[in-house]
């Protein structure tokens, strides 16, 4: 009788904790506002010292190989939980499609080891099309349970959201969205909402989106030896996923990033995630594309990163 009175005292407690935290997330301004967004990146991050435990969660623009690539980079452990196209609502809900294939490989570590702590960077990204997952998939929502969740068992953990793009051939044109959607989805309704929402502090920003982006005005300027268009960074006919080159392209703004260094000089000569030799490019464009790649970050205050004028 005891026992079940304390079960019954636990439930309530629990029940009424969860209560608390929905009413607090209800009287919670539906967003930051701009000054109030750009004001949580006036400072920049301390750069780390040690290698990063870090935990990767999405889909196939994380994918296996970039993360394999970054860790190569860094020196870091790394894990991640991959889906087709989820959303952090899926993986919250534990309704991932594709788990168990795209989670075939040693990195793998289900979700659920975050609440462990033991993780010092955690990279989220959003499904794409990113105006659906908002729709839809109440992104803000979960990129706050997340961030709360997160930020419960390590207090000190670096929370960033890795910023993709779209289709290739969107009607809009894909340049034009790339230069929009930063300020207008990824900040304006998924960052600034959900920031805004208690527990979820300050979430950084890995700009892959924008790399990919300036990467592609470079390339197509004749400014990166051996590279023609933009297509030369995707999948042949796939007009969404990254291939070798743009996984390392992504590879190299993580570090800048997540570690607050140039990615300039370093190998550009990798090994996918199953251990084969990754495609690469020459040094010379990966000279180019590694400079790319610290002027965004070092031009977006939302990086954690210091900047430069």
């Amino acid at each position: 009788m005891r026992w079940t009175k304390y079960r019954i005292l636990a439930g309530g407690m629990a029940a009424g904790l969860t209560g608390l935290w929905l009413l607090r997330q209800m009287l919670a301004p539906a967003a930051l506002s701009p000054q109030d967004f750009s004001a949580r990146y006036a400072e920049p991050l301390p750069a780390p010292t040690v290698p990063l435990r870090s935990f990767h969660l999405g889909h196939s623009l994380v994918g296996r190989d970039m993360p394999a690539m970054l860790a190569q980079l860094a020196g870091h452990d790394h894990a991640s939980q991959l889906g087709w196209g989820a959303s952090l609502q899926n993986h919250w809900q534990g309704a991932v499609p594709g788990l168990a294939q795209e989670n075939a490989h040693p990195a793998h570590l289900p979700a659920a080891t975050l609440d462990t702590g033991g993780y010092d960077a955690v990279i989220l990204t959003e499904m794409v099309e990113l105006r659906d997952a908002i729709r839809w998939h109440d992104s803000p929502a979960a990129l706050a349970r997340w961030a709360h969740r997160i930020r419960k068992a390590n207090p000190d953990a670096r929370i960033y959201l890795y910023e993709t793009w779209h289709r290739l051939d969107d009607p809009t044109g894909w340049l034009p969205r790339t230069d929009t959607d930063l300020t207008a989805l990824w900040e304006g309704q998924l960052l600034r909402p959900a920031m805004a929402r208690p527990g979820t502090g300050t979430v950084y920003v890995i700009p892959g989106g924008q790399v990919m982006a300036a990467a592609a005005r470079a390339i197509e300027a004749g400014d990166v030896p051996g590279l023609t268009t933009r297509h030369d960074l995707f999948v042949p006919g796939d007009p969404i996923h990254f291939n070798d080159l743009g996984a390392y392209l992504m590879a190299l703004t993580h570090y800048a990033v997540l570690y607050h260094r140039s990615p300039e000089r370093l190998p550009h000569q990798l090994t996918r995630a199953d251990g084969s030799p990754a495609q690469a490019m020459t040094a010379q464009a990966a000279l180019v594309l590694q400079k790319v790649v610290w002027q965004v970050v070092t031009r977006y205050p939302a990086t954690g990163v210091a900047q430069v004028r």
